[in-house]
């Protein structure tokens, strides 16, 4: 692999618009230490209206000296994860960046103890009509307030470190005996390979992947699960004395969702299974296997020839498959390929995978690790989509009502991912066209499907604590194997799959991974609406690409129709994979692989 310094700058993003270089940065790191300060002249007075207009004035022109300090350093550091003056530079802000928090942190509980009367008050003021949905916020949140003394006692409880344990146990404790394929030869083994392994086209390797891989977890599953079930007493523990009726209901009211979508989404999931068994059926035939194991649910399939694309190629290729959304929208491809928004190319030490990140008054940033394989392109197809969300939103909206909520985060990514995939479907042919079913399908299967699977894992044993219903290994393995029977269907299960939740990151923030499968139901609707030139479908995509959080994230979707709450945007998803099903089913029975 390539050193940094040998990647050409056409590949590297430019960040000098966020700072020029460390001197200017340690300038200005000197500079915010000494405003930071400035924030306790606020300290026992935000008691009225003029003076929380001047705190909040004060603190957006003190975002705009250090949000491009902080997103500076963060991508300085990526490009070289063992860069050790980039990590100094790095821990330098996040020291700063505490001490601020602790200076703010009783302004802003300050600010969510105002009297009703008040928050009515800045709430009709047309002054504060950008800061609106903050106080309603506050607002709706005051019944959930505690006392000074136990908001301050609760905000030092963050030693609590479940999540790490499960990180550090999983990532680097764990050591893996050696698997063999039919073959009787030995392959090393190691959480990086399993991917690899279980997509084999050899079946003896795909299954010892995966029994090894459950399997570890399955001998230390005592400690996973006692580490979980104190996860879930916490969570519901903290629900609790912060009086909602459950964790569950906590994290939606939080993220201002109605309870609705989450119930809705189990639902017609379950009542949707059949596509998915479907899938399992066409893929055990086309594998030519008698009988369908758990293990065999990713498999690849035969491919047809892997094709190589440059990274210029790759762009073309995404404004020719995103050009339904529009010429702003394909110019802008252009611009951050210009204007290098983004990091394309590995390199030694270069943080893995890939993400976006943006803050106001700058374009977005993009980091990925282009290998020039179709796979690659749709890495970047989904970054650019969160780009282009940032990019609109904060065109649209003032800063504090410019950045999304995560619950919408995923949608522009996987509309541009949908839109790609019926772009290369409609221009292949024969195996070609195999692949991209198999892949919609792969998707489809681990986004909708299993992450319900997942939140409806997460919802039942917090429900089970929450009845006072004992918790044991037992009670999490059994479980969640009686889920991965209803979901799984006919597909044969091994005893290792009991064990799986164990290694899930996801549950450590809990009732998370339902996002997933709600953003892939609305980049399907919106997809769809636009491939089929619904009449208003692009005025009401980029109403949603232009809201930031300018209301609550369902009714952000309801105005740009995609209904989450009715059930409607699941029919429209759900008939659309129908109908791409039968497609397939159809071509598999005249064109043989």
């Amino acid at each position: 692999m390539k050193k940094r310094s040998q990647i050409s700058s056409n590949y590297k993003w430019d960040i000098d618009c966020l700072c020029k270089d460390e001197k200017t940065f340690e300038q200005q790191l000197n500079k915010i230490s000494k405003i930071i300060p400035e924030f306790k002249k606020f300290e026992g007075k935000l008691d009225n209206k003029d003076t929380i207009w001047e705190y909040l004035s004060f603190s957006e022109k003190f975002d705009k000296i250090f949000e491009p300090i902080i997103l500076y350093i963060y991508l300085k550091r990526d490009e070289q994860l063992d860069n050790e003056k980039s990590n100094f530079l790095y821990q330098k802000v996040q020291n700063l960046n505490q001490k601020l928090s602790m200076i703010v942190s009783p302004l802003s509980n300050q600010i969510h103890k105002l009297p009703d009367q008040l928050i009515d008050s800045i709430i009709t003021d047309k002054k504060f009509k950008d800061y609106k949905r903050m106080f309603e916020s506050i607002k709706k949140d005051k019944p959930h307030i505690l006392s000074d003394d136990q908001e301050n006692l609760l905000s030092g409880m963050n030693f609590f470190g479940y999540s790490s344990v499960m990180r550090n146990l999983s990532d680097v404790d764990f050591k893996f005996d050696d698997i063999a394929d039919s073959k009787g030869k030995k392959h090393k083994f190691d959480q990086s390979q399993y991917g690899v392994y279980v997509r084999s086209k050899d079946r003896e390797l795909r299954k010892n992947a995966f029994a090894c891989l459950n399997g570890k977890y399955g001998q230390y599953i005592n400690t996973f699960a006692s580490n979980y079930i104190n996860k879930v007493k916490f969570d519901c523990y903290f629900a609790k004395i912060r009086k909602y009726s459950s964790a569950l209901n906590e994290a939606l009211f939080d993220e201002e969702i109605d309870r609705k979508v989450y119930d809705t989404l189990i639902d017609k999931v379950h009542k949707n299974l059949p596509v998915l068994f479907r899938y399992f059926n066409l893929k055990k035939k086309i594998l030519n296997i008698k009988d369908f194991y758990i293990y065999d649910h990713m498999a690849a399939l035969p491919q047809a020839k892997s094709k190589k694309y440059t990274y210029n190629e790759a762009i073309d290729l995404l404004k020719k498959a995103l050009s339904p959304l529009g010429e702003e929208y394909v110019s802008l491809l252009q611009k951050a390929k210009d204007e290098r928004w983004i990091d394309v190319m590995p390199n030694e030490n270069k943080r893995s995978g890939a993400y976006e990140n943006a803050i106001y008054d700058y374009h977005p940033f993009v980091l990925c690790n282009f290998v020039e394989d179709i796979d690659s392109i749709f890495t970047l197809a989904h970054e650019l989509g969160h780009a282009m969300h940032s990019y609109f939103s904060n065109k649209a909206q003032s800063r504090p009502l410019s950045a999304y909520t995560i619950f919408l985060a995923e949608i522009a990514s996987t509309t541009n991912e949908m839109l790609l995939l019926n772009y290369l479907l409609k221009n292949a042919k024969g195996s070609e066209r195999f692949s991209l079913y198999n892949k919609l399908f792969e998707d489809v299967k681990s986004t909708i499907f299993r992450q319900t699977m997942f939140a409806e894992f997460e919802a039942d044993i917090h429900k089970m604590h929450e009845e006072d219903k004992p918790l044991t290994k037992d009670v999490l393995c059994n479980h969640y194997f009686d889920l991965n029977k209803k979901y799984f269907g006919k597909v044969k299960l091994i005893k290792e799959i009991a064990f799986e939740w164990a290694r899930i990151p996801h549950f450590f923030t809990e009732f998370y991974v339902y996002k997933y499968a709600t953003g892939l139901i609305c980049a399907i609707n919106f997809a769809q609406r636009i491939l089929n030139n619904e009449k208003g479908a692009l005025e009401d995509y980029y109403r949603f690409l232009s809201a930031g959080c300018s209301d609550t994230p369902t009714n952000i979707l309801k105005k740009s129709n995609c209904d989450l709450e009715s059930g409607e945007a699941y029919n429209v998803a759900f008939k659309y994979l129908e109908n791409m099903m039968k497609t397939w089913e159809k071509e598999s029975e005249e064109y043989k692989i």
